[in-house]
């Protein structure tokens, strides 16, 4: 008599089609209410999103790191080549810390680049 009670519930927790297209529709309706998650800011991210924040963080802080290594490690080629230590590594440390906030407007959408 188990079996029989088992199987009469499996059937009824069996959604139909009639049932899915239901759930369906207010599933739409629910997203719809609270909002489309594609909804985000004029640069394409979202508002809100912590991750998003983080992301951007990194991506800055990278990009004023390689601006500021490049610039070292140019200055110190230069140094090598020309024996003009410590003045290459100098200058080029500069030019690397200039670039690196540079990049950094840049990315950030402070400054335009140099085609806009």
């Amino acid at each position: 008599m188990a079996q029989g009670s088992n199987h009469h519930s499996d059937q009824n927790d069996a959604p139909g089609d009639g049932d899915l297209a239901g759930r369906l529709e207010r599933l739409d309706r629910e997203i719809e209410k609270r909002g489309s998650p594609k909804s985000a800011g004029a640069d394409g991210r979202s508002g809100g999103d912590a991750s998003s924040g983080l992301a951007q963080a990194f991506r800055l802080s990278s990009e004023f790191v390689a601006g500021v290594v490049a610039g070292g490690i140019v200055g110190f080629l230069v140094d090598k080549l020309f024996g003009s230590s410590p003045w290459g590594l100098i200058v080029f440390l500069l030019l690397g810390f200039a670039a690196g906030v540079l990049n950094v407007l840049r990315s950030a959408g402070l400054v335009k680049g140099p085609g806009q």
